[in-house]
């Protein structure tokens, strides 16, 4: 199993659970990301940076992603196609996106984009709270666990 990261969005703490869990699994880990990232010095923590522009870095993450590696991500459509190429998605907040669940969400994402895009203010998520940390290690050490 490797893991992949969607970089760009991915919350600092979150990132520096990957790291730890990346030492203590022994599980590459790679960053992707269209800006540079410091990542610790690591065996199992790289960082591949990709050009500016849209979702290329999601396509070079569904691009290199096989079945059985992690991708984390909170792109609905990129967490798709992750599982469509038989990979595990996890969001930054703890949800596991699965082949039962991420149908829905993605009519969810595109019903959002559709009033956002009419005018409509539909806000964002809301800051990561202590429960999504809590949730997020939680699912990251059931995945791992299972490699």
């Amino acid at each position: 199993m490797n893991i992949w990261v969607d970089a760009d969005a991915c919350p600092v703490v979150i990132k520096e659970i990957l790291f730890r869990a990346a030492e203590r699994k022994k599980v590459t880990t790679t960053l992707v990301a269209n800006q540079f990232l410091r990542v610790p010095k690591s065996q199992y923590i790289q960082f591949l940076q990709v050009q500016s522009g849209f979702d290329v870095a999601d396509n070079e993450i569904v691009r290199r992603v096989n079945p059985g590696d992690l991708v984390i991500t909170s792109d609905i459509p990129l967490a798709a196609e992750a599982i469509e190429k038989g990979a595990v998605a996890l969001s930054p907040r703890g949800e596991l996106h699965t082949a039962d669940n991420i149908g829905p969400r993605l009519n969810m994402r595109d019903f959002l984009d559709t009033m956002r895009s009419s005018g409509v203010e539909t806000g964002g998520p809301p800051a990561l709270s202590q429960s999504d940390r809590q949730a997020f290690a939680n699912h990251l050490d059931r995945i791992l666990a299972k490699s």
